[in-house]
């Protein structure tokens, strides 16, 4: 029932007619006459006072002006009193960039795209946002690469079909690569993030998508956890045609990251990508706009955007194909350039989110993984990290010394010991060895005892680490072989090197040993 409503004019009208209009469709419930409160589903409405508006010609109170103010005001009650829309999954699909070249992570991209690279001993970073959004419910996903894919292709195939891996009833995952087409613009690859998404804008005006209201962009180097049907409610809630996910960041970090500076309402009205000096400082927000408190307002002055966008279907493909078509990226072009027109909203993720777009940022974040208790860890009952089903045997360990250290399944290891390291699947380590703050990420398959000592005879290294062999402050890259008594220490501390033909490189002064590489017996490195 809506408020009181009174006045000569109402009075006047027959009881059968006025039933008849205050009952009617358009305003869903009878209206109630003489009441000074009323209700609509059990919720109380403030009262209505309607001014009397006279017609000029009949001198009598017009009804159409008294029913187009109660609409307006029924309409403002609605807003604030009934449930807001619940975000619905099957109106989402995600897409999920393969990134660029990924030059700051070389080598371990020399052969793999980065969402591809190993990580925690046995899953790729591409199962962080897979994971993300069957978790969430999300199961229409595309995956857009161009460099090194095939790595990515295969362990998409693997993992995320519809018959041997994960279901996805309805849904469906689809690598879409990067090609040429006869239009103009289809005769370059992706030029960007932005560009890459434009180049397939036209999947999303098929008929069998008209249902798809939002879509979400999904980096595929980050490792975090979230459940984007948080993310989606929030930006139903809000209004917003964009949202960008984001956290509070110290100034330390800041200029690693797109800054956003917000108005009380949560609203973006600025956006620097990576700002240095004077341009960082300028950047500085009161944080307790989304919910920091004053201590933590103190410690993380700034807003860095995650890299993880969602869009109104409609407003995305107005942006790419029609505002800026130009426009190749989306933190440095389409967010700040959109914010002159559309309403992006900043929305807060408070978990723990880390961008592994450096070899530094890699070795830390895996390393962390050992940390007790980790800040982030895969074994979540709840909230799995999925990845390719190997089907392999647990580990065997023979007398060794292991603390604070994550050991995959199908590894081998001989009286050695292991320190707060990772050791990946299918990894075999020798009597004597010594791993230290090591990232090994495995091999591809087994060697039998048999092609071990054939190996051996003929002067050979075998696949993992060799006798003795102590090393400390590396990441030892997939199917590599390191010989006995070798010593991976770099005590001169050696900031940057490259010494591909004796199989390793160093960068950030940590050690990388090749892919596929050999490390000869008695090496010093």
């Amino acid at each position: 029932m809506l408020g009181s409503f009174s006045g000569p004019s109402s009075s006047k009208l027959p009881p059968s007619h006025q039933d008849r209009i205050l009952s009617s469709s358009f305003f869903g419930n009878a209206v109630g006459i003489g009441q000074s409160n009323s209700e609509i589903s059990g919720i109380r409405l403030r009262k209505i006072n309607i001014p009397r508006r006279k017609c000029a010609a009949t001198k009598r109170f017009s009804t159409s002006a008294v029913l187009a103010d109660v609409a307006k005001d029924f309409m403002a009650s609605r807003e604030i009193f009934l449930p807001k829309q619940e975000a619905d999954p099957k109106t989402v699909a995600s897409i999920i960039l393969g990134g660029e070249a990924g030059t700051r992570l070389f080598p371990l991209t020399q052969r793999r795209a980065k969402p591809a690279v190993p990580i925690g001993g046995c899953y790729r970073l591409i199962d962080v946002p897979m994971s993300n959004c069957i978790n969430s419910g999300i199961n229409k996903i595309y995956i857009l690469t161009q460099f090194n894919s095939q790595p990515l292709n295969r362990h998409i195939a693997r993992t995320y079909n519809l018959g041997n891996g994960v279901n996805f009833n309805d849904g469906f995952v689809e690598v879409l690569a990067a090609t040429q087409t006869s239009d103009e613009s289809g005769k370059k690859w992706f030029q960007g993030t932005a560009d890459a998404v434009r180049q397939f804008i036209w999947l999303f005006e098929d008929a069998k998508h008209r249902h798809i209201k939002n879509i979400l962009i999904l980096s595929g180097d980050h490792l975090y956890r979230m459940d984007y049907m948080d993310f989606l409610q929030k930006h139903v809630n809000s209004g917003a045609d964009i949202s960008v996910s984001c956290l509070p960041v110290d100034e330390s970090r800041a200029s690693d990251f797109g800054l956003l500076k917000i108005d009380v309402n949560g609203q973006i009205r600025q956006f620097l990508e990576k700002p240095k000096g004077e341009s960082l400082r300028s950047m500085q927000v009161d944080t307790t706009v989304l919910g920091l408190t004053a201590q933590d307002e103190r410690k993380s002055p700034y807003i860095a955007s995650m890299g993880i966008y969602l869009f109104k279907a409609e407003v995305l493909l107005k942006l790419l194909r029609w505002h800026y078509p130009a426009a190749n990226d989306f933190g440095s072009e389409i967010i700040p350039l959109a914010m002159k027109d559309y309403n992006v909203k900043a929305c807060l993720f408070d978990g723990y989110w880390e961008d592994i777009g450096t070899i530094k940022s890699f070795f830390d974040a895996n390393l962390a993984l050992t940390d007790q208790p980790p800040k982030f860890h895969f074994y979540d009952p709840l909230k799995p990290i999925f990845t390719s089903p190997r089907f392999l045997p647990p580990t065997k360990i023979e007398q060794c010394r292991v603390v604070d250290s994550i050991i995959s399944h199908g590894c081998f290891l001989r009286e050695c010991s292991v320190k707060r390291s990772i050791v990946g699947i299918c990894s075999r380590l020798e009597y004597g060895v010594e791993l230290k703050d090591t990232l090994m990420m495995g091999a591809d398959n087994y060697e039998t005892e048999a092609e071990i000592a054939s190996s051996l005879r003929e002067g050979k290294v075998p696949l993992g680490v060799g006798r003795d062999t102590k090393i400390v402050n590396c990441i030892i890259d997939t199917n590599a072989r390191i010989g006995k008594n070798v010593v991976i220490a770099n005590k001169d501390n050696v900031k940057e090197a490259d010494r591909p033909s004796e199989g390793f490189c160093i960068r950030s002064g940590i050690t990388v040993v090749l892919e596929n590489s050999v490390v000869k017996d008695g090496t010093i490195i």
